[in-house]
């Protein structure tokens, strides 16, 4: 199979420190682990980019590691691996990447891995730009009250609900990396009021973020929650925000506020939303990641027209960025340097 040559993009761009790969600097075998999607969407991407490795999935993949002839595998490209198939390979001796194809690594069980294999998450600045939309649509389709004209439309009714400006409107987003700056600077330029919470103060904002009211840490929570007509969460997942969406915060939001989930499912207690929505607390709720993926066709949250669920597409890698980053990472540890996106065990990120 011969190398594919593809055009420059703007997600190729992204990539830090990207290098072309060569047969020597190529792992053997790539492994793809995920127990809740299919990743053969990956392999054009690592076919071109790694035209020289063996890529190992599904039954193939299974069936190797059964026999134990699962010794050439070097990378582990992983989305909720099964810790079976995970152990079986950090036991063996040639595992020299563990990869995320997401921007954190809270689906994988660290605490199994040894800690000189390292483990990198995909840094990527165009999902930014995916994130920004999705936000800012959640936003807006509620405060517009455009979920009312979806249902007035389907009646063939002319009816007019309140507009209220933007200027009027409060948006909290907890969490404040870089996809979190870039919801806040595009909600801004919209003319919304916009504050941010983070667990440590944030130095140093980019431009556009000059509107933008801070808080941070657990003495300044309630101060940023109660000015939240609408909070966001983009916090990453850690042992310290698992369960951050708790009904004792949400009691601390204005009444009737929209909560916009667009981190992990872990961030929320979803039964404590189902007793905000019923008390009157939350009026309305955008949820695109959940603790069970898909959503069971019997959850409760298919059932409250206040609840509004997408499938976790609130923004994408392209994959041939995931390949990249893994050939970069890769390299790097092949030529005995540190990943430049290893992961902090201890912080989680």
């Amino acid at each position: 199979m011969s190398m594919t040559t593809m055009p420059t993009t703007d997600a190729q761009a992204a990539v830090p420190g990207r290098t072309a790969s060569h047969a020597s600097d190529m792992p053997r075998s790539i492994a793809f682990l995920s127990k809740s999607i299919a990743m053969d969407f990956l392999l054009p991407a690592y076919q071109a980019q790694f035209p020289a490795s063996r890529l190992l999935l599904g039954a193939e993949l299974q069936a190797l590691l059964d026999a134990g002839q699962h010794g050439d595998i070097e990378v582990a490209v992983c989305w909720h691996p099964p810790a079976a198939q995970l152990a079986q390979l950090t036991q063996a001796a040639g595992l020299q990447l563990v990869q995320s194809i997401a921007a954190g690594i809270d689906h994988i069980d660290t605490q199994a891995l040894p800690t000189s294999t390292p483990v990198c998450r995909i840094v990527d600045s165009t999902m930014g730009y995916g994130m920004t939309a999705f936000v800012s649509w959640a936003v807006i389709h509620r405060q517009r009250h455009m979920d009312r004209y979806v249902a007035h439309a389907a009646q063939r009714q002319w009816r007019e609900e309140p507009i209220i400006a933007p200027s009027q409107h409060r948006v909290g987003i907890a969490g404040l990396g870089s996809l979190g700056q870039g919801c806040a600077k595009a909600l801004l330029a919209m003319g919304y009021q916009v504050r941010g919470w983070s667990r440590s103060a944030k130095q140093d904002l980019p431009a556009g973020l000059e509107g933008l009211q801070t808080f941070h840490g657990q003495a300044q929570k309630a101060e940023f929650l109660s000015g939240c007509d609408t909070l966001v969460c983009l916090l990453p997942l850690t042992g310290e925000t698992q369960g951050f969406l708790d009904l004792a915060l949400m009691r601390q939001l204005p009444r009737g506020a929209h909560l916009i989930n667009v981190g992990r499912g872990a961030h929320l207690v979803e039964a404590d939303l189902l007793t905000a929505l019923a008390e009157g607390q939350i009026g309305a709720a955008t949820l695109d990641t959940f603790s069970a993926e898909p959503l069971p066709a019997d959850h409760p949250f298919w059932q409250d027209e206040r609840i509004l669920v997408t499938p976790h597409i609130a923004t994408r890698t392209d994959p041939r960025v995931i390949a990249q980053q893994t050939a970069h990472n890769f390299s790097r540890i092949r030529a005995g340097q540190a990943a430049e996106v290893a992961v902090d065990l201890g912080r989680g990120y």
